[in-house]
């Protein structure tokens, strides 16, 4: 089974620290007249509501989290009360259980990721209900705290109220003030009537553009996204300075041109040691893909839209469902909203994805071949530093491009044309670099 199949139930999932979790989408409801007369007229229970009739704030600009303020976190569970049928809904996410073992699935992944802890280990995302599990049970060992950042809102608040200073605390010393996985405070801030950006990295990389993304994105967006730990001080940034600079080519030319160490060589994540290759490991950018040039819905639906949901709960009432899910589960989300354009929504999507999955897999195959050839090559001692440094240059980018697509998990269904973009590129650059090698 292909990973386009396995990874229906959570597409839209991400894979922070080097495991995959889901992040954040919580978003609440602005009651309206729209949803009042709907439960007047005798909407039924359960009925899920066409996005056009759901207001709600994700439509509108997110607040900024106010450090140093003293807050602690309001977990989960302090607003069942208040709040019970999206609390259950919340609770409703560790349904997804499943992990697929990348590993298996895609051999490809030892060598291409060799020697960084994916090619070790290398699970798929599960619900926010085993975000704390799944890290702790890891096969990859975690020395710093950062790999806390997108897993729970103890990490966050402490980053907030403390300073950057908690990114060089011990992974373990950490644990011991964790207490739940991402909940409430990481989209609310302790205010489910609005939808606050906790992370304040992402508020620092948008800059004057923070205002131009509409809550629920930026709410997801806090960990659905490109990210690296800064060099030193560890501290989770992005790279980029704003919108526009979030395309994969502008990435590629800030870590290859911008982040360089006092040698003036690039950012890398890990350096293969066969090839000598200074990789740059992609972390799961649906952000950019979603709302990068080329995206179909981008401008018109929000992630909440499409993974959430507004439910009439059964006070009559709408609220907005926590459990987070593929439209393609959704079927009732299909019929009020989704059938509107398309015939056959889940055929029509699980085409683009495994059409994408099976190219992304010959890629991965191209660039295996690739480095074992430039492995060989190095071994070989018949090719000098520069010719082999002009390989590796381009290999690294080659394998940039294929990665932004392998590890964004909608198998290309929010952005086809930026994804077969990326892929054209990844291919051009493999073939180039084997181009290279003497017969």
């Amino acid at each position: 089974m292909s990973k386009a199949k396995k990874k229906i139930l959570s597409d839209i999932a991400g894979i922070c620290c080097g495991i995959a979790v889901l992040a954040t989408g919580i978003i609440s409801v602005a009651m309206a007249p729209k949803t009042a007369a709907a439960a007047e007229s005798g909407t039924a229970p359960g009925t899920v509501l066409a996005v056009a009739e759901a207001e709600h704030t994700g439509k509108g600009v997110a607040r900024q989290v106010e450090t140093m303020s003293g807050v602690t976190v309001l977990h989960a569970a302090d607003w069942e009360e208040k709040y019970p049928e999206i609390y259950a809904s919340f609770m409703k996410n560790q349904e997804n259980d499943e992990i697929v073992d990348y590993l298996k699935e895609y051999p490809q992944l030892v060598t291409l990721y060799e020697p960084y802890g994916f090619s070790k280990c290398y699970g798929s995302a599960r619900g926010h209900f085993y975000d704390v599990n799944d890290i702790l049970e890891t096969g990859r060992p975690h020395a710093m705290a950062q790999c806390w950042t997108c897993k729970t809102p103890d990490f966050t608040n402490l980053v907030n109220e403390t300073g950057p200073e908690v990114y060089q605390y011990s992974f373990d010393d950490m644990r011991e003030l964790v207490s739940e996985g991402i909940s409430c405070y990481s989209c609310h801030a302790n205010d489910p009537g609005e939808i606050t950006v906790t992370h304040t990295y992402v508020i620092e990389a948008l800059g004057a553009d923070f205002e131009k993304v509409p809550a629920a994105d930026l709410a997801c967006g806090q960990c659905h996204v490109e990210y690296y730990f800064y060099p030193g001080t560890g501290v989770t940034s992005l790279p980029r300075f704003d919108l526009e600079t979030m395309h994969p080519d502008a990435i590629l030319d800030y870590y290859n041109n911008v982040l360089v160490d006092e040698n003036g060589l690039g950012f890398a994540d890990y350096t293969n040691p066969r090839t000598g290759v200074r990789q740059i490991k992609v972390q799961h950018p649906e952000f950019e893909t979603f709302l990068g040039k080329g995206s179909i819905h981008g401008s018109t639906y929000t992630c909440a839209d499409c993974h959430m949901g507004t439910v009439i709960g059964e006070s009559g009432t709408a609220y907005p469902s926590h459990y987070l899910t593929s439209p393609l589960e959704n079927q009732a989300l299909i019929d009020a909203e989704c059938s509107k354009c398309h015939q056959d929504l889940v055929s029509e999507v699980r085409a683009v994805m495994e059409k994408v999955d099976t190219r992304t897999t010959e890629i991965s195959d191209l660039l295996v071949d690739l480095t074992e050839k430039l492995a060989v090559a190095v071994e070989s001692g018949e090719y000098t530093e520069e010719e082999l440094d002009a390989i590796r240059a381009i290999a690294r980018d080659a394998q940039f491009y294929w990665d932004f697509v392998f590890v964004e998990n909608s198998e290309g269904a929010h952005n086809p044309s930026l994804t077969n973009e990326c892929l054209d590129k990844a291919e051009a650059l493999t073939n180039e670099a084997l181009g290279m090698f003497t017969a």
